[in-house]
């Protein structure tokens, strides 16, 4: 039997743009985290890179010139990469600027943008999505940072979600969330090959009423978070925990009155190990948001992991 974990949601103003939504947290320091506002409406084409500060309670939100699907501190005070409609760039916070690195991702079919990734080391793995969430057009991306090239590892996922990278016995695997598919895959990773070996089914969610989302793995590799979005209202939503190798769900995080969980980060906050899930008021009516009061805030609930045996990577820049 699966652990129940009650969230709470973090007490921050959220303007109805913000809430519609968020994702990608991800921590920038002990008891400090980032998130992305992907898109402030549904006829709005820009987004935001959002900094909570647990100290202050603070949320500072800067637009940015399109809508992000993830953004990771780098190595460099006050800078950011960020995965923005079909460009990488890096974004100061200190300033606003702007400055791209990378253009004219998935450029050989129309109506995706960047979605979900992962920054390991010099290199970042990231996929994009069908806007209309219904073709398997969209691409899946290595950008290799030892000679900043763009390598397509594929091109027919309708939307890329949740990312981890593992080693084990020398070798490279990448975790990838197949959204549309509810199923989570394996392939070996060949960084500098540039190639994907074969999916691998590792968690199998096709008879789940909901769609997982965003996902991490816990400290010891063992097991995988995953942010489950579901697509009607209810008292809750949940955040599981499986394992990866027998698919047992070891334990479920409660977002209340808030069913489309989105992603889920380990944040570091007076020595322990927090867990903070985005939730989305997306594709919500007004009927789903007079039950779902809490739709498109952020939560945050407590876990047992060791904050001394896991720590975030920075994008090397």
């Amino acid at each position: 039997m699966a652990t129940v974990i009650e969230a709470s949601p973090l007490d921050f103003p959220m303007t109805d743009a913000l809430r519609f939504l968020p994702e990608g947290p991800y921590q920038n320091g002990a008891g400090k985290f980032s998130w992305v506002g992907i898109q402030h409406g549904s006829d709005v084409t820009f987004g935001s890179l959002n900094r909570y500060d647990f100290t202050t309670g603070e949320n500072v939100s800067m637009d940015l010139p399109g809508r992000p699907g993830f953004a990771f501190p780098c190595r460099t005070e006050n800078k950011y990469v960020v995965g923005c409609e079909r460009t990488l760039g890096y974004f100061d916070v200190s300033n606003g600027s702007w400055e791209p690195f990378c253009e004219g991702v998935d450029q050989a079919v129309e109506n995706t943008i960047i979605n979900d990734g992962l920054a390991y080391k010099d290199n970042l793995i990231f996929g994009c999505k069908d806007l209309e969430f219904a073709t398997k057009k969209a691409g899946l991306y290595l950008y290799r940072g030892s000679d900043s090239k763009l390598i397509c590892l594929r091109d027919d996922q309708i939307c890329s979600n949740g990312k981890s990278v593992v080693e084990q016995d020398g070798k490279l695997f990448l975790i990838d969330t197949d959204s549309p598919t509810r199923t989570v895959v394996r392939y070996a990773l060949d960084i500098a090959a540039g190639t994907l070996g074969e999916p691998e089914v590792v968690l199998d969610l096709t008879e789940d009423p909901a769609v997982p989302d965003g996902s991490i793995l816990t400290p010891d590799g063992k097991s995988i978070i995953v942010s489950m979005f579901l697509p009607s209202a209810g008292p809750f939503g949940e955040t599981r925990q499986y394992c990866l190798a027998t698919g047992e769900c070891e334990r479920v995080w409660r977002t209340p009155l808030s069913t489309q969980n989105t992603c889920p980060a380990l944040v570091e906050y007076q020595g322990k190990l927090m867990l903070i899930i985005t939730t989305a008021v997306e594709h919500m009516t007004k009927e789903d948001q007079a039950v779902c009061s809490n739709a498109g805030k952020l939560f945050i609930a407590e876990t047992d992991f060791d904050p001394a045996a896991w720590a975030p990577p920075a994008y090397d820049a």
